[in-house]
């Protein structure tokens, strides 16, 4: 019962956030910049800026489908965002380009979360199965048999992981794109704060993300603490 409150509560969370996030995006859509550029354009001009020459700024279909793909150095942008003029299209385009920044600088925590992936997308197809079977074996042994149990929460712990240093990343990836659109005139102050509002409530979606895991891997952690408890009564 508990488990499924974490995770009902965490897509409501998402839901409602992801709502908000999509009406700012909407509303702001109403306003052009003051410089009238685009998101391809602002891409375009903030990678120059930065003296980074070997990304492309490409269109992609979708709604926030927008996102740096480093294996092949390009910049994504939905079309909304790519074609927009407004301060959260532009906002977006400039986070994307502050990742390509971070890929050129060598940004540490880029590099670690970037060293992960390939045992995240292992681990990742084996972490239910591992959990649930685990869990069977678990209390069917009355904990005495707890290695696919322990297994799994391992894994899942590597998801969890992985969600905690996303989120400097991505809050880095913004301060970025703000500082460059500030100090370039590319946002009047108005326009700024829009970006900013635009780029906070994205990055939320990042943290409910992370904190509905962690609350899983604490739940999944507790049947440890259940167990020992029952043992200790017992006695």
């Amino acid at each position: 019962m508990t488990y499924y409150f974490i995770i009902g509560t965490t897509f409501l969370v998402s839901v409602i956030i992801n709502t908000i996030l999509k009406n700012k995006f909407r509303e702001y859509s109403k306003f052009y910049l003051h410089s009238y550029m685009s998101g391809k354009e602002v891409a375009e001009k903030m990678l120059t800026d930065n003296g980074i020459t070997d990304v492309n700024v490409l269109s992609i279909e979708g709604n926030l489908t927008d996102h740096y793909n480093p294996l092949n150095k390009t910049i994504n942008l939905s079309e909304k965002v790519y074609n927009g003029r407004t301060a959260a299209a532009v906002a977006v385009a400039a986070h994307e380009c502050g990742h390509a920044l971070q890929h050129r600088l060598g940004y540490n925590l880029l590099k670690f979360r970037n060293h992960l992936i390939p045992i995240l997308n292992f681990s990742s197809k084996f972490t239910n199965l591992a959990i649930m079977s685990g869990l069977t074996l678990f209390y069917s042994s009355g904990g005495k048999d707890s290695f696919i149990l322990q297994l799994g929460i391992g894994l899942f712990f590597l998801v969890v992981l992985f969600s905690f240093i996303t989120l400097p990343i991505e809050f880095d990836a913004s301060k970025r794109a703000l500082t460059w659109m500030k100090n370039k005139n590319v946002v009047n102050y108005q326009e700024y704060n829009q970006a900013k509002e635009s780029l906070n409530w994205a990055a939320m979606t990042y943290v409910v993300s992370a904190l509905g895991s962690l609350a899983q891997l604490i739940y999944f952690l507790s049947f440890f603490t259940s167990i020992n408890n029952k043992k200790n009564e017992e006695f």
